[in-house]
């Protein structure tokens, strides 16, 4: 029974060592300049990778260090990888080849690593194996607590993208009102049933409670259900016409 109990207390240091180790690695104060032979390199005050690891610096990464084995070779510090990718992504960068081609061009990526160049194998060991559903969404949920916390945002406001194209048209070409109005009704029927769906879906994952997340609503503007009616006539004449 002694040396059961021996056992248990070995391991158990050795889990904490290896937690304490990747903490300490990552967020010890590192070198934040890079020398060259001919000429020296630094990166902006105000660079947004100096935002993130402040901000990452309170989370509990608990859940994605328990997917760590001690066993073998540690390979690339945990921590790091899920900075590089979570920085990648403020970037709006997810290939897994462009963030490896970074991590040895890009100055920020570079100072995230302390100089490493993990390569593509890594990364999808990372994502695969250790970052899982369940961590990503529980640390995604810390990090924007912290960043609602430091001001950063505020989580009470939706926006859906759009992206303007430009069309062969110029002053003299002309579309049939009736036509607008038959579309118009048609994509605001769309916009609905988006905000449905997007509703559905907070509901269903309780994103409402964790994140404190408030039902989205189409925007009102005066005198809309007038124009409805209208769409409505036009496209009931339309259909009878047909």
């Amino acid at each position: 029974m002694a040396n059961d109990n021996h056992l248990f207390s070995v391991t158990c240091y050795n889990v904490t060592m290896l937690n304490n180790k990747y903490y300490n690695e990552f967020f010890e104060l590192g070198q934040q300049k890079i020398n060259f032979s001919f000429f020296e390199l630094c990166l902006p005050d105000d660079d947004p990778v100096y935002t993130l690891k402040k901000v990452m610096e309170e989370l509990d990464f608990s859940g994605l260090l328990a997917n760590c084995s001690d066993k073998g070779r540690t390979g690339y510090n945990p921590i790091m990888m899920y900075a590089v990718v979570t920085y990648a992504n403020m970037r709006g960068i997810r290939a897994v080849d462009r963030i490896v081609e970074l991590c040895e061009r890009d100055l920020a990526f570079i100072w995230l690593t302390k100089g490493q160049k993990p390569k593509r194998d890594a990364f999808y060991e990372f994502k695969n194996k250790r970052l899982t559903a369940d961590v990503l969404d529980e640390l995604n949920y810390q990090f924007l607590r912290r960043l609602q916390k430091e001001g950063l945002i505020t989580l009470k406001s939706l926006f859906i993208d759009g992206t303007k194209i430009e069309a062969n048209a110029n002053r003299y070409t002309f579309v049939w009102r009736g036509t607008i109005n038959y579309h118009l009704a048609g994509l605001l029927d769309m916009i609905d049933s988006l905000y449905q769906k997007y509703n559905a879906w907070i509901d269903e994952n309780e994103y409402g409670i964790k994140y404190d997340i408030p039902h989205a609503h189409m925007f009102v503007i005066e005198g809309m259900d007038k124009v409805r009616d209208v769409i409505e006539k036009n496209r009931k004449r339309k259909t009878d016409k047909t």
